[in-house]
């Protein structure tokens, strides 16, 4: 009898943990270097989550986001790319994605494998963002900001540069 009282006392406390993490953020992926990421691990900091591709003309913004990671990462922004191929500019493999990114722009914020972000084929975090903001992503390097909680999701075309006071704006006033 102890056993199951303990039993039920667990899964109700993994319950609560699970119902605790909004929808936005109810998701787990894998990085280019095959470590997992609990996205509900970021529910309390603004979140920046960017499609992404090599052989785009908007690819320097990797330099920029780079920066804004650097820059804020400490006070608590979590910037995420998601590679996709969905434009057509997207190199073939993971390993590929992850060399040129380190390579060519020394990324150093987690870079999701490499999925589609458009479409019925879209990933989940992606069809919930373009619900969410009845966006979705139009070109590469289209920009999602996520504020704490979730209840509050902006979306950026391609051309606002991630630096952009419009961003800024946004997301300063929940960094500690």
């Amino acid at each position: 009898m102890l056993k199951f009282l303990l039993g039920v006392i667990l899964m109700a406390l993994c319950f609560n943990v699970m119902a605790a993490c909004p929808d936005i953020y109810n998701h787990q992926f894998v990085t280019l270097k095959g470590e997992k990421i609990n996205f509900c691990d970021f529910q309390d900091k603004p979140l920046l989550v960017v499609n992404t591709a090599s052989k785009c003309g908007f690819t320097p913004q990797f330099d920029r986001l780079e920066s804004i990671y650097k820059k804020f990462k400490d006070r608590g922004l979590v910037v995420i790319g998601f590679p996709s191929n969905d434009f057509n500019q997207e190199l073939s493999t993971n390993k590929e994605i992850g060399d040129f990114c380190l390579k060519t722009y020394s990324v150093q914020f987690p870079m999701m494998s490499k999925s589609s972000v458009v479409g019925v084929n879209a990933n989940p975090l992606y069809k919930q963002l373009a619900n969410s903001t009845m966006q979705p992503p139009m070109w590469n390097f289209y920009k999602y900001l996520i504020l704490p909680g979730g209840k509050q999701i902006y979306a950026f075309s391609s051309d606002v540069e991630p630096e952009s006071e419009e961003i800024l704006e946004k997301f300063k006033p929940f960094l500690k």
